[in-house]
């Protein structure tokens, strides 16, 4: 029952996750590059912020929560002899790229956003969404027993 429980939450994170970030590369992005205009990126972070944050957040703790029951201990996870444990642990680099991402854009980007510098936040933002797309697929791998 906790796994299924585990698996739902995690699930709705990364719909609302991916799903966020796919409203924004494919409708509010390419407004704000056409109009020159931050604001509109502005204006969506300023919903989407929190919540997406408290997304990611939740897939992180049952991600690793998963992983434990996966791999009691983390024992042999590293080993990389599974499917299993080789998409765990990319899902794991495609995280540290997110926050990469996520933390240049937060701190460097969004505080000096201008018309100028749309273009490199819109880099950022195709980037995290890429990297959430990923996220989604190797996903379903897992619960698929693999992708090929």
């Amino acid at each position: 029952m906790l796994f299924k429980f585990l698996i739902i939450l995690h699930t709705l994170g990364a719909t609302v996750w991916t799903g966020g970030h796919l409203v924004l590369a494919v409708t509010v992005l390419p407004q704000a590059l056409k109009d020159r205009d931050p604001d509109r990126i502005h204006q969506f972070e300023e919903h989407f912020e929190n919540f997406g944050l408290t997304a990611l957040l939740l897939q992180v703790i049952t991600g690793l929560w998963l992983t434990w029951i996966y791999f009691p201990g983390f024992q042999n996870f590293l080993a990389f002899e599974s499917y299993l444990s080789i998409y765990i642990g990319i899902k794991l680099l495609l995280l540290l790229g997110t926050l990469a991402l996520a933390i240049h854009a937060r701190f460097f980007i969004i505080p000096n956003l201008t018309k100028e510098t749309l273009n490199s936040l819109a880099y950022h933002i195709t980037g995290v969404t890429t990297l959430a797309v990923l996220f989604v697929v190797l996903g379903a791998g897992i619960r698929l027993g693999g992708l090929s």
